[in-house]
């Protein structure tokens, strides 16, 4: 076998898997949750738009703080209950992201985005689904305050998972977006990507927002031929993905090239390129001789290409 299949250990994907029991049952019990929040055991995770607060004790990072801790950083907007771990509640608070900001001057604590922290590995991997919960759902209080249906203030109910409106009494859940993110293959090689924003030299799989009415097969072979003019056929799922930027699902497929020309939508991407698996792999090990890389292994998209490296043509099956 060649050298370039040989990629060493698997990483683990980020946000994944959440290990909390989510105790849906508790959630509607606002006295039980009033009773797991006063428990010495009751931890939470502070986040503030985009940031995570850690405390920061001799250079050790700790996400999770004693409710009495949290609530004298900051004011909280909004509390929502993630769930238990092995008994012992965990909850979100929610900070303004300016209030974060500022508590970058302070010496025991730590601000950054959770992005950074993941692909750091700033805090115990265990901790990154929970924060990943907790920041998508707090986000979606943040942007649906108001009823969209009378336009009232709404408030939260039901351990932060579910807003009502008290004018006209409807009900408003969290809401994820789908999200399709697929690696075409024509034979021994794959269509990857660059987007202006991503990170110098980095290439990755195309992806794209189901809508309404499509399947997710669907959504796959309007994105490639959308952003790259490729049209394609059979289509086989590979895995999922919680990414709460700002509360996404990515969806992770193979799909079989049954074009090859490319037709690039510039407004979507910077470029796009046919790729074979030697070049990948070196891309995967930041080994390839013009300085490109693959997403790092927090993301779908490098497990996604990964698996075509090991696997070939084997992942259609």
């Amino acid at each position: 076998m060649s050298s370039y299949f040989e990629l060493g250990p698997r990483p683990s994907l980020g946000y994944t898997p959440n290990h909390l029991d989510r105790a849906t049952a508790k959630r509607s019990e606002q006295a039980a949750l009033t009773v797991l929040a006063a428990s010495d055991s009751a931890r939470a995770y502070v986040i503030g738009g985009e940031l995570v607060v850690l405390k920061q004790s001799g250079g050790v990072l700790e996400p999770l703080f004693v409710e009495s801790d949290a609530r004298t950083l900051a004011q909280v907007r909004e509390r929502v209950f993630l769930g238990l771990a092995h008994g012992a509640a965990r909850f979100g608070y929610g900070i303004d992201q300016t209030s974060a900001q500022e508590l970058k001057s302070r010496g025991d604590v730590f601000v950054s985005d959770l992005r950074s922290i993941a692909v750091q590995g700033l805090v115990a991997s265990d901790h990154l689904p929970p924060l990943a919960e907790a920041k998508a759902l707090l986000a979606w209080h943040a942007r649906h305050r108001f009823c969209s249906v009378c336009g009232a203030t709404s408030e939260p109910i039901e351990g932060g998972w579910q807003r009502k409106c008290p004018a006209c009494k409807a009900d408003h859940f969290p809401r994820t977006d789908p999200v399709v993110i697929m690696l075409a293959i024509d034979g021994e090689r794959c269509l990857l990507g660059r987007q202006s924003r991503f990170a110098p030299g980095m290439w990755s799989c195309l992806a794209g927002f189901v809508e309404p009415g499509e399947s997710i097969e669907e959504a796959v072979r309007r994105e490639t031929f959308e952003e790259a003019g490729i049209r394609c056929g059979g289509v086989v799922y590979f895995a999922s993905q919680p990414w709460p930027f700002p509360m996404s699902l990515m969806i992770g497929c193979y799909v079989r090239a049954l074009s090859a020309d490319l037709v690039i939508d510039h407004s979507e991407l910077e470029d796009a390129r046919w790729f074979d698996r030697p070049s990948v792999a070196k891309m995967l090990k930041r080994q390839h001789p013009d300085g490109i890389s693959a997403p790092p292994p927090v993301a779908i998209a490098h497990h996604i290409m990964r698996t075509w490296v090991e696997q070939g043509a084997a992942v259609f099956r």
